[in-house]
């Protein structure tokens, strides 16, 4: 009998013909999961269907450039051959860009230190045909500095209750938000946040506060008030799923092949074509 091992993968995923990240019963629609394509492409690789532990949740047309993966095997492939091993078994939308075998105790989310996301706006008077899948259509222009200033009164460590959904299961609505950034690049922006984690829809909801306020329909005192006052009407909306990016996972230092998505991937993830022009 061969020794386990744990291996953990970056993945890439095109979240639109996906129910989500995890697992579901009764797979909504006929859609099976991001999880249930890498438990089948392991299981056709390996012949063993192990448990797969990831960096994180990810709604339905929710996309990803480095969601981080765990399982554990006893298969003789070696570990950075399984990125090339599984991407022979999965279907279109999924991709492992890299794979490594990790120690025994490395857990994706509880080992981690902050998460980054990006949400990817469209801002000009016409909708777009080929990213209505990536980004969410706004036909106005915002006042970035409105949401600037809304944006900085988010950061930091605050009870984040305002801007998460119903249904989550979080035992505390505390988090830190290490930064909010606007990186406007017209017609595109994009909100990249990063932090110690996040609630059920918490980063959507921030993005929809900040299109209020730069649309005008929310002074920024107005939004970072909810922070002491959650309960205040009417409730933060939810942007749409289809804009979110969950970009990188950060481990400590001295973890083995310390987890990094691409450098700048704002490119890559809405506008391939951006430089031919």
């Amino acid at each position: 009998m061969r020794p386990q091992r744990r291996v953990v993968l970056v993945v890439e995923y095109d979240g639109t013909g996906f129910a989500g990240f995890q697992s579901q019963r009764g797979r909504p629609g006929g859609r099976v999961t991001v999880q249930d394509a890498l438990r089948a492409a392991v299981q056709r690789a390996t012949g063993e269907s192990p448990r797969l532990l990831a960096a994180g949740r990810t709604d339905a047309g929710v996309h990803a450039l480095g969601q981080v993966v765990a399982f554990d095997t006893t298969s003789s492939i070696p570990g950075d051959r399984f990125a090339p091993a599984l991407n022979r078994h999965l279907p279109d939308g999924v991709v492992v860009r890299r794979s490594w075998e990790a120690e025994a105790s490395f857990h994706p989310q509880y080992g981690a230190v902050s998460k980054e996301y990006r949400y990817l706006l469209l801002t000009r008077k016409e909708p777009t045909a080929l990213a209505r899948h990536r980004a969410w259509w706004v036909p106005r222009e915002l006042d970035l500095e409105a949401m600037r200033e809304a944006a900085a009164g988010l950061t930091g460590r605050h009870d984040f209750a305002a801007f998460a959904s119903t249904g989550s299961s979080a035992r505390s609505t505390v988090r830190t938000v290490y930064r909010l950034d606007l990186l406007p690049q017209p017609p595109w922006l994009v909100v990249a946040v990063e932090g110690d984690g996040f609630l059920y829809r918490m980063v959507r909801r921030l993005v929809a506060g900040l299109v209020e306020v730069g649309r005008g329909r929310m002074a920024p005192a107005d939004l970072t008030r909810r922070l002491k006052e959650p309960h205040l009407k009417p409730p933060v909306g939810t942007a749409p799923p289809w804009g979110l990016y969950l970009v990188r996972v950060r481990y400590p230092p001295e973890q083995p092949g310390g987890v990094e998505g691409p450098g700048d991937p704002i490119g890559e993830l809405i506008d391939p074509l951006a430089s031919m022009w």
